[in-house]
């Protein structure tokens, strides 16, 4: 099916003017010393680019209400918060030139926000409280109002702290409609690592984290395979594939859309069709290895962009990254694998054709191994490769910090929100960037940067998050077209709480 797009003339206003306040008031000012010709979310420019973008004139409507509800995990009963009092949150739908209209409705006792993840949209909808936007206060409605700018799997979240750490999160999937890709069924997958109301709270965990790894207490909650469990600490848990130490943060349980293990969603098919699974790693400290035993994936997009297709044994799915597949079925059931990487625990849902009897836990294979790529190996399909140029700017990020006083940050610096366009790195309009992230800590880290996409080299996959390995440097690409001041960090939960993060930020 497809639509033809109309330039969109008007925008909202009402919407505009209704957060235009909020946004004036939280806006950072530029330093009277240095820079004060930085393009801010309030500026007039970025209507004007939002104006520019194609448009269908249809506008998707959606209230998410954020607030506490109370649910059963590992047997306990426990008090989280998420979107319309679910752990899994409504799954948001619309075609590349949408108008998407979400207002959000906040019955927490905090303030909160929403971030798009991996949209190029209109800097002041990017949900970054302090830097784009104010917080939506306790109590408060907050209108986003923006162009579905780009087809592909993304989805959305608090970026207030660690709020995301319970369930503030949903997926959000943009329709193409010049889709050349042939599947009978989408099944959108989301997976987290959770310990929210079972072992402790996110806050608990930051705050122990934050004291470093001389202070850690003694085990609390056990120890196996994937390392000692010292507090909410994960001492020794490995991975060759990340290249050392595979995560900081024990967690009781990991879900594969809001489930246990233990009772496992369940997607119904037919044998012979072609399923596209829509996988996202909402974790704050867990890469996924996922895979089906004894069938390949076609893996055919990576963060919502198309690669050249790749038949996998397993897939690895950093924080934030999205990777798209296409899995024929079989008669029967067929699990779909999600194995903690390094950490020795699994979660997994279930494909059923309606014969054949449901494997349990434990019958399941407890490795996926052969041919294991993630996202950032992948080659991009030849329609979405950047047009060749030589970059006008390069910034070297150096990744850095440790566990010894959990102090994470960007080129030695931890970076502070009440001060975000300290050391920030500067472009323009127009500019070929060149970003090398070169990782000097001994932990792995999946980079992301809001509101563009960049490729992997020359000929690299098209990505706004990308796993960095210790000691190694990846060196990305974009092109700078969409004017505001951008958040970028490391999609660990904990890494970017503790520091490190920066600004892209674009001067006139």
């Amino acid at each position: 099916m497809s639509h033809t797009l109309n330039r969109r003339s008007f925008l909202g206003l009402s919407v505009a003017t209704t957060a235009a306040a909020a946004l004036a008031a939280c806006t950072p000012t530029p330093p009277a010393t240095g820079q004060t010709n930085r393009i801010l979310p309030t500026d007039p420019l970025i209507n004007d680019y939002e104006t520019r973008r194609d448009s269908t004139g249809k506008t998707v409507t959606k209230t998410l209400t954020p607030a506490p509800f109370s649910t059963t995990m590992a047997g306990k009963k426990l008090t989280t918060w998420g979107y319309d009092g679910a752990l899994v949150a409504p799954t948001l739908r619309g075609t590349v030139g949408d108008q998407l209209k979400v207002t959000v409705t906040n019955k927490l006792s905090e303030p909160t926000s929403i971030h798009w993840h991996g949209l190029a949209l209109r800097n002041d909808a990017d949900g970054v409280p302090g830097l784009t936007q104010a917080a939506i206060d306790a109590s408060k409605d907050y209108p986003y109002s923006f162009n579905l700018p780009h087809p592909g799997t993304y989805w959305y979240h608090s970026h207030v702290e660690m709020q995301r750490e319970r369930a503030l999160y949903g997926a959000l999937i943009i329709e193409d409609p010049q889709e050349s890709l042939k599947y009978d069924k989408d099944w959108v997958i989301i997976l987290d690592d959770w310990l929210d109301g079972v072992t402790g709270t996110p806050d608990e965990v930051i705050k122990e984290l934050s004291k470093g790894m001389a202070s850690m207490g003694g085990m609390n909650h056990g120890e196996g395979d994937g390392g000692m469990v010292m507090g909410h600490m994960l001492m020794g848990a490995s991975s060759d594939f990340l290249g050392g130490d595979a995560g900081d943060v024990a967690f009781p349980l990991h879900l594969f859309n809001g489930r246990e293990p233990e009772n496992p969603e369940t997607f119904t098919a037919t044998a012979g069709e072609r399923i596209r699974l829509r996988i996202i790693n909402a974790a704050g400290d867990t890469a996924y290895r996922v895979g089906v035993p004894g069938q390949k994936l076609t893996l055919t997009h990576t963060d919502g962009f198309p690669v050249q297709h790749t038949e996998v044994d397993a897939v690895v799915l950093g924080m934030g990254e999205r990777i798209d597949a296409i899995l024929t079925i079989q008669a029967g059931y067929t699990p779909v694998l999600a194995l903690a990487e390094g950490k020795a625990q699994m979660t997994y849902g279930l494909i059923t054709t309606g014969s054949g009897t449901a494997p349990g836990k434990d019958a399941l294979p407890k490795t996926l191994s052969g041919n294991v790529v993630h996202g950032g190996q992948l080659t991009a399909d030849p329609s979405v490769n950047l047009p060749s140029k030589s970059p006008d700017r390069t910034h070297e990020l150096r990744l850095t910090g440790g566990m010894a006083n959990y102090d994470w940050g960007i080129n030695g610096q931890r970076f502070d929100m009440t001060k975000p366009f300290e050391k920030a790195f500067d472009l323009k309009i127009g500019e070929r960037v060149e970003v090398k992230f070169i990782n000097d800590t001994e932990m792995w880290h999946p980079m992301h940067i809001h509101g563009h996409t960049f490729q992997i080299g020359t000929t690299g996959a098209r990505k706004d998050t990308v796993i960095v390995r210790p000691k190694e440097t990846v060196t990305v690409y974009f092109d700078a077209d969409n004017p505001g001041q951008w958040l970028f960090h490391c999609h660990n939960a904990y890494h970017a709480e503790r520091g490190m993060m920066g600004v892209f930020s674009y001067l006139t």
